[in-house]
Order: C-alpha cells, then sequence, then structure tokens
C-alpha cells in the first residue's frame, strides 16, 4: 500500500475531496464528499449517506479514485486503490457513532479506499506524476 504521509493527511483534512465512480454502462459520475476522511495512514474513507449512484456502481464493482485540491494554492493528490464496503462491522460502527456525534445523517456504508497509489496534482511540470505507489 502506498502511505499517506502527515503532510498529506493534513492537506486531505483541509480540503474539499472529490471522488469518481463508473457505472456499468461506462457513466463516469464525479462528485464532492465533505465526509472524506484519512482512516489511517494507507486508507480514506468517508460516510456514503445518500445511497445514490456511487453506492450502486461501487456495489456492482466500479474503481473508486479520490482527488482533493486546494485552488489557492494550486495543489492536490489523487488516489486510486482498492475499495471495501463496510456494513455492520466496527469501522461501520465507530463511524454511525462519529454521524450521531456530529449530527449528521447515519451512513448506509463507509467505503474504505486501500491507497495503491497517490499522484501529485500541483500546477506545473509534476502534475499527474506518481508520488507513491505500491
Amino acid at each position: 500500500m502506498a502511505v499517506i504521509t502527515p503532510e498529506i493527511q493534513e492537506f486531505i483534512k483541509n480540503n474539499l475531496g472529490w471522488i469518481t465512480t463508473i457505472s456499468k454502462d461506462g457513466e463516469l459520475d464525479l462528485g464532492p464528499k465533505m465526509s472524506l476522511f484519512v482512516l489511517d495512514d494507507t486508507h480514506i474513507a468517508y460516510h456514503e449517506r445518500t445511497a445514490g449512484q456511487h453506492y450502486e456502481n461501487l456495489k456492482n464493482g466500479s474503481p473508486l479514485v479520490i482527488a482533493f485540491a486546494n485552488l489557492e494554492k494550486k495543489q492536490g493528490y489523487r488516489f486510486r486503490g482498492n475499495v471495501v464496503l463496510h456494513v455492520d462491522d466496527d469501522i461501520y460502527n465507530e463511524q454511525v457513532k462519529v454521524a450521531e456525534e456530529k449530527g449528521t445523517k447515519k451512513p448506509a456504508v463507509i467505503p474504505v479506499l486501500e491507497v495503491t497509489e497517490i499522484q501529485n496534482l500541483a500546477s506545473g511540470p509534476t502534475a499527474g506524476k506518481t508520488i507513491a505507489k505500491d
């Protein structure tokens, strides 16, 4: 697995992330996820609250790609890897408690991305280049 450095973890914490999935018909779906968080130094997760198209795509085997960007700093990161959907396990139950504490909707599922590749999205010649790979 690719390691999410403390610097990148801080970037994730302070910026809006977007996810993309693909339907079984090949249609891309892109959307912001305000609940994205670093689970540990090799995993990123979020609360899937709407259980809409992204959830359907993930249930049907879609890959999950996550990206964070900061327009002012012209900096960002893209994460690729393997996704596991957590329902009725320790990860899910802990995040239900987090949602209750924050007063947000109970998640239908907690998708967790096991990060295998991190790409630099900073403006310039290194844009799109892999900076960590399993």
